[in-house]
């Protein structure tokens, strides 16, 4: 029994697919099963169950994972430790990022940790924010810039950005010669509002259901310009926060919901309990959202 082979095997089982496991650890999918295939004979039983179009863990597998993911742990935080030592840092950092996100401090922060530490192999995922949580939380991911209405319980956060909702509409449009606009104003108006999981849309539903209000979403994108771009062009009412409508006022008139006082945010999270390349990349992101 090989490491490789329990990386592999862990892969699998978070992906639930052989071709998107390969992707992940950067091998043919081939591999990958002739691999996996090696280690359910040293174990004597089927790991996965290949009948359906989604894989799934026989009972075997099951059981197996636990101790997978404890073992690969285990071996990291052998490296782990020689680094703290040693000063080098080695090993993997896979970092989450929302949907549409463009915020060049991070990308500045990954670059500044890659020239620091070119022995750690950077990984960059793109997800909704509820699902780069749930990857902080069980360890697929390290750390996740996300979208919230809170800090999510449990991990630690760094906010990085803290804003008001607005809307933005044509200079045509009725809202524009509104001075003030709250959630009522939009009724029988058509939304269109950042997807179910980013923080955003999380901030804007929970303002509407307070309100017993069911507002017709009539588009969704996943970037502001996007959102942006289609209110310009008459297809609903843009829900966006305050920086998304920056720049603007040649296309949109933008109004601040008055009525939803709680923000939203862009923030990065990570579990407390974290080894030294998270260490060393939250300190380069907090110089880069700090001094972008």
């Amino acid at each position: 029994m090989e490491l490789r082979q329990l990386e592999y095997f862990v892969a699998v089982a978070d992906e639930r697919s052989f071709t998107r496991a390969a992707e992940r650890v950067h091998i043919s999918q081939s591999g990958v099963s002739a691999q996996i295939r090696q280690l359910e004979r040293e174990l004597g039983a089927e790991l996965f169950d290949r009948s359906a179009r989604a894989v799934t863990l026989t009972v075997a597998g099951k059981a197996a994972l636990e101790n997978a993911r404890a073992a690969l742990a285990a071996a990291g935080a052998v490296g782990q430790a020689v680094g703290e030592v040693t000063g080098l840092i080695r090993g993997r950092l896979t970092v989450g990022m929302v949907n549409g996100c463009t915020l060049t401090p991070l990308f500045d922060a990954l670059a500044a940790f890659h020239r620091a530490h070119p022995g750690v192999e950077l990984s960059l995922l793109e997800d909704s924010s509820d699902r780069l949580t749930e990857g902080v939380r069980d360890g697929t991911l390290d750390t996740a810039l996300i979208g919230a209405a809170t800090a999510p319980e449990g991990l630690d956060t760094l906010t990085v950005i803290s804003e008001r909702l607005v809307v933005a509409v044509p200079p045509g449009h009725p809202l524009a010669r509104r001075r003030k606009v709250v959630l009522d104003d939009l009724t029988g108006h058509p939304i269109v509002c950042m997807p179910p999981g980013t923080g955003l849309r999380a901030v804007f539903d929970q303002a509407c259901a307070a309100r017993g209000l069911r507002p017709t979403i009539a588009l969704e994108a996943g970037a502001g310009d996007a959102l942006a771009g289609l209110a310009a062009r008459g297809l609903g009412v843009a829900v966006l926060s305050a920086s998304m409508a920056e720049g603007l006022d040649d296309v949109l008139v933008a109004r601040t919901l008055a009525d939803v006082e709680t923000p939203a945010l862009l923030a990065l999270v990570w579990r407390p309990a974290h080894g030294p390349a998270v260490r060393e990349f939250l300190t380069h992101a907090q110089r880069a959202f700090t001094h972008p």
